[in-house]
């Protein structure tokens, strides 16, 4: 084998195996910093009026209410489950999040989910966020669950922040 066929074996290889596994590359890159970079998510979301925006959770933390949180967030809702667009881990990466903006909330993102006041978030379930594609779980859902709810996706974030305190090679 002369030198012109070595080289020409070796462009073959390079661009068999190597330009794949650099594409790879570059789409992992590429996907971890735009992650990292919504985080915190930032949002322009009109106020709650201000007897909304005041109130506090009436429900304790208890594993029970989180429980109950979480099935509605996952299953129950209505007239679609929160996980379709907030993901099933609260990550804003559900299945019919893409192509909506703003992105659906990363419930995961402490900094992004710890600024809102409870009030804030009873009153964008309640009623929608309008152009956000936010639909109103007022008809749907009763006071408990919507607080129910918001103890749950503040356990999201604390989850998370406590996996990463934990185990920090291990948290995608």
């Amino acid at each position: 084998m002369n030198g012109n066929e070595q080289r020409e074996k070796i462009t073959v290889l390079l661009f068999k195996f190597g330009l794949p596994v650099f594409c790879a590359f570059l789409v992992m890159l590429w996907s971890s910093t735009l992650l990292w970079a919504a985080c915190p998510q930032p949002r322009n979301t009109k106020n709650a009026p201000e007897e909304y925006y005041k109130k506090l959770n009436p429900l304790e933390p208890t594993m029970e209410n989180i429980l109950q949180g979480k099935s509605i967030f996952e299953e129950k809702a209505k007239p679609l489950a929160c996980k379709f667009c907030h993901g099933s881990k609260g990550d804003g990466n559900g299945i019919m999040a893409v192509g909506l903006t703003p992105a659906p909330r990363d419930f995961t993102c402490a900094r992004t989910i710890d600024g809102v006041p409870d009030g804030q978030l009873f009153w964008i379930i309640m009623k929608g966020a309008l152009g956000k594609g936010m639909p109103s779980y007022e008809k749907n859902l009763d006071d408990t669950q919507a607080w129910q709810v918001i103890l749950y996706v503040r356990k999201l974030a604390k989850t998370r922040i406590a996996k990463i305190r934990a185990y920090p090679d291990q948290v995608q």
